[in-house]
């Protein structure tokens, strides 16, 4: 036996000091140590060993501490670095709690033919192939065959539609800052070179550190020069193992005995010592309960071999079981996937079936069949004598296979079991689904550089530097950093928003609407095409004309709301709320895509490429005159819900006469980097710059609803008061045909409405519910509907709210209740709009 040679690395386990060479796992590395127990199980908090020399070990789970904390590890597959420093697990890890200094990235990568494997039958495969050969394995080193790519450290953990696969690569030098990458491979040919892995056989307490797979053993000899044992048991139902017992004989142990189950021997026990390692097997004629106790420090088990067909069966390839390999194995290949080798149930090893050694039932337990989830025979049986049948809902009720390893070695078990006990051909019987990913994949990895600032990007507008020179408090809208008032020095935001909605209601003021979406919508299907997304007509809008509009999903509920602009006979602007700028615009091209790829529209995000200011108030016609002195600003020569094209401030712009307030207003365009330049023109002339806040205020006063706060995904535009922007003229358009379900009728929907409190300083909060009786009732309590948004008016002198209300329409002029901490708040039911209702204000 040749230990590995080379660099020495020091690393610790458990606290204690210890020394490996490079090129160990940790496993191999402990196991060289005399190391055999690595956790502890998480049910019954027995000690638990090394199982496996690869991702098929079900117990080996440590927590890596230094160099930087990572959890849920299998010793199996952590390359042993100087420095490292780990312990062994029961149950859960622990997260970092310090940024993570490794590097994650994506690459992207075309081949002809994709091998996934470097064994002898991938490396056979990859030598046949021809064009571009991507080769990858997941072991370091190796040498692939001239002309082919080879990635080493590298495991293929998904394969999907259209010969797209995934893959994991371990890149850098162990224990320096990780680097991790995931492959994105198209390759027009796979062919899934994955080999086999062991199956363990389960017999009374197989659960004990020193019971290790045949070929594990093996490997850690061949591969790490690492002898698990001196003192040997072999219990096996093939050759594979026999093989095993003399490569470790010719290393120095002491083969002391061997049970072949085709000889009608197995194990029916095991003992072992204070600190859970195995001291004794049990050996006996299978059938018999009683044997011969024969002391050992290893007991290697093989009970056959399993195909490694997770990947074949990802692509939705069939399986079918083969009884001379007691496995399930590829029922041939499909067009553009291929199986060698292993993975194909070729060269394996004939074996005698054996899932597990008869044994008496006990008390307790200790027949393992999925180690890491301490689930046993009798949890089998429960769930078979419980009535069911399918593997899959076995498998959930037992949890075997749910585990990190993923049933690699308890699922097949499970299967025979569950097959023994319903007395069931497994023939018959189709195995549990095997999903992505093949091995665990850390959620950094699949993120990658898409981290922090790059998965949730800080937006703000061109005009943000003069909103945070100016004090401006901020809110978060989206992505977006939106001013949400603007306090003086000294000044409470209750003071600061009252004088804000002083300013829009009495003078002049301003607010940058830069974050509201906007979509170009082009081409000669563009107004049929935003007929059928909104409720009411849009292809008869004039140029120069701007329309209101509410978008329904097909359920008929509100999905958003917005302006659409008119430009030219084939092209429109339309404007959505700030936060459903991307939902509209992946609403946009749902459609598009799938339903009405013939037509000619193309829809385009400019949301970035415009700055809006709206300028409100009764003087805000006065101010945009003397910005715009070439613009005749008169309600004859610029209507309402109008636009032109105007010189604001020496910069080019297009004036849209909107109101979101009830004011006279104005929404002034200007391409982007000119936003500033704007803002700055519009403050010169006084205006006040108001915020967020103050514009849910002041379109509540006139009962504009927000989309998102005022509807749920429940509420039609009906239930808002709001049929007159249903046309009664299309023939169809999206979510008509659900305003004539009898649930979208029913009497008692929730309809928005307005609050009074009668105490007209209470500030109802938002979320509150509303019930009828004055006292709260016994549960259950019955909720009439709840505060949507809530308010203190300056306009109104008093504090408001709006609610969505069963029946609310009919409900005005009553008074309901609304708990409030260990009061009930009275209000009164009004109509939703609070605040000049005739709408007098306006045109000036």
């Amino acid at each position: 036996m040749t230990r590995l040679s080379g660099v020495p690395l020091k690393f610790t386990f458990d606290g204690r000091e210890l020394t490996g060479f490079r090129g160990d796992t940790l496993a191999s590395a402990l196991l060289a140590n005399g190391i055999h127990q690595v956790a502890t199980s998480i049910r019954h908090g027995r000690p638990r060993g090394i199982v496996a020399a690869g991702v098929e070990d079900s117990n080996a789970l440590v927590q890596i501490e230094k160099p930087f904390p990572e959890p849920m590890l299998s010793a199996t597959t952590v390359e042993l670095y100087d420095g490292l420093a780990a312990r062994g697990l029961r149950g859960r890890g622990r997260l970092a709690t310090e940024p993570d200094p490794a590097r994650y990235d994506t690459k992207h990568a075309h081949c002809d033919v994709l091998v996934i494997g470097a064994g002898p039958a991938g490396l056979a495969a990859a030598r046949a192939a021809s064009g571009r050969v991507l080769l990858v394995d997941d072991q370091p080193g190796g040498e692939a065959p001239e002309g082919v790519r080879f990635l080493s450290r590298t495991t293929a953990f998904g394969i999907y539609d259209d010969g797209f696969v995934l893959a994991l690569e371990r890149r850098g030098e162990p224990g320096r800052i990780s680097r991790q990458r995931v492959w994105r491979i198209r390759a027009k040919r796979i062919v899934i070179a994955t080999g086999a892995h062991e199956r363990p056989i389960v017999f009374p307490d197989n659960d004990r550190p020193g019971i290790m797979l045949a070929g594990a053993a093996r490997t850690y000899l061949n591969r790490y020069g690492v002898l698990a044992g001196r003192r040997v048991v072999v219990f096996t139902t093939n050759d594979s193992a026999l093989d095993a017992a003399a490569e470790l004989a010719g290393a120095g142990a002491e083969v002391v005995r061997i049970a072949d189950a085709r000889e009608g021997y197995g194990v029916i026990g095991t003992d072992g010592g204070a600190d859970g390692h195995i001291t004794a097997a049990h050996l006996a004629k299978l059938g018999e309960l009683r044997g011969e106790r024969v002391e050992c420090d290893l007991l290697l088990v093989s009970g056959g071999w399993n195909p490694a067909v997770h990947l074949f069966s990802q692509a939705r390839g069939k399986l079918r079981y083969d009884a001379g390999l007691g496995a399930y194995v590829p029922d041939g290949d499909l067009p553009h996937v291929s199986v060698v080798g292993a993975a194909a149930g070729a060269g394996l090893p004939e074996t005698k079936v054996l899932w597990q050694v008869p044994a008496p039932e006990s008390e307790v337990d200790t027949r393992f069949v999925d180690l890491q989830r301490d689930a046993t025979v009798s949890d089998v049986l429960r769930a078979t004598g419980a009535g069911l049948r399918s593997l899959e809902h076995i498998k959930r009720y037992t949890t075997i296979g749910t585990a990190h390893d993923q049933g690699k070695t308890s699922g097949m078990l499970a299967a025979g079991i569950t097959a023994e006990a319903l007395g069931v051909d497994l023939a018959t019987q189709r195995p549990t689904t095997f999903r992505p990913p093949y091995t665990p994949v850390s959620f950094a990895a699949l993120a990658g550089r898409d981290r922090g600032a790059l998965h949730d990007p800080v937006r703000v507008t061109t005009i943000h530097p003069w909103h945070v020179e100016h004090g401006a408090e901020f809110e978060n809208v989206g992505q977006w950093k939106r001013p949400w008032y603007y306090p003086r020095p000294g000044e409470p935001m209750h003071d600061a928003v009252r004088r804000e909605c002083r300013a829009a209601r009495t003078d002049v003021a301003f607010m940058d609407g830069s974050t509201l979406g906007k979509i170009d919508v082009q081409g000669a299907d563009a107004g049929w095409f935003l007929d059928m997304l909104y409720t009411n007509l849009m292809s008869t809008l004039k140029i120069g004309r701007i329309r209101y509009g509410v978008m329904c999903g097909v359920d008929g509920m509100v999905l958003d709301d917005g302006t659409v602009i008119r430009i030219a006979e084939n092209r429109f602007l339309v404007t959505t709320t700030t936060g459903n700028a991307a939902k509209v615009l992946d609403w946009m091209e749902e459609w598009l895509q799938t339903e009405w790829p013939n037509l000619d529209v193309f829809a385009t995000s400019v949301t970035e490429h415009w700055a809006t200011i709206p300028l409100v108030g009764p003087r805000s016609r006065e101010v945009l005159g003397r910005l715009a002195p070439d613009l005749d600003v008169s309600n004859d020569a610029f209507g309402f819900m109008t636009w032109q094209d105007a010189e604001v401030a020496g910069i080019k712009a297009r004036v849209c006469r909107i109101s979101f307030s009830g004011e006279l207003a104005y929404e002034i365009n200007v391409p982007s980097w000119y936003g500033l330049a704007l803002w700055e023109a519009i403050a010169d002339e006084g205006a006040t710059p108001y915020g967020t806040e103050t514009m849910h205020v002041l379109r509540a006063e006139k009962g504009y609803p927000i989309i998102g706060q005022d509807t749920d995904g429940t509420v039609t535009p009906q239930d808002l008061g709001m049929s007159w922007v249903v046309s009664k003229k299309k023939a169809d358009f999206l979510g008509k045909r659900s305003f004539a379900r009898a649930e979208n009728n029913r009497p008692d929907r929730k309809q928005l409405v307005g609050l009074l409190p009668v105490d007209p300083s209470v500030l109802l909060p938002e979320g509150s519910q509303l019930i009828e009786s004055e006292v709260v009732p016994e549960p259950p309590v019955r909720m009439l509907g709840h505060v949507t948004s809530s308010y203190d008016s300056v306009a109104l002198g008093r504090t408001f709210a709006l609610a969505l209300v069963r029946s609310g329409r009919e409900r005005i002029g009553e008074t309901l209740y609304v708990p409030v901490g260990d009061q009930v708040v009275p209000v009164t039911v009004t109509e939703s709009v609070l605040f000049d209702k005739e709408g007098a204000r306006r045109d000036g």
